[in-house]
């Protein structure tokens, strides 16, 4: 999975989708995932990037994070490839 090309990330967290016209906001977490996923890492790289440095549990972080994927998808901020997991 990869970031849509043309979706900015601001370091305050700001996400614009030029094509939509569209933005929106997310956490220091949030930030932290975007990035990773724009580093083309995999679920499973990421799951142990942000475990490794947050307090929370494996369950809850794979909630959130599919959660998380959820919203993007349904916006369109993500197009998917085969190279990642998840």
């Amino acid at each position: 999975m990869k970031l849509q090309k043309n979706v900015a990330i601001s370091e305050a967290g700001l996400l614009f989708n030029p094509v939509t016209g569209e933005s929106f906001s997310v956490n220091p977490i949030g930030i932290e995932i975007l990035n990773l996923i724009r580093d083309e890492k995999s679920q499973d790289q990421i799951s142990l990037a942000i475990l490794d440095k947050y307090s929370t549990d494996k369950a809850t972080f794979e909630k959130d994070y599919t959660d998380f994927i959820g919203i993007l998808e349904h916006h369109n901020l993500l197009e998917r490839n085969e190279k990642t997991n998840a």
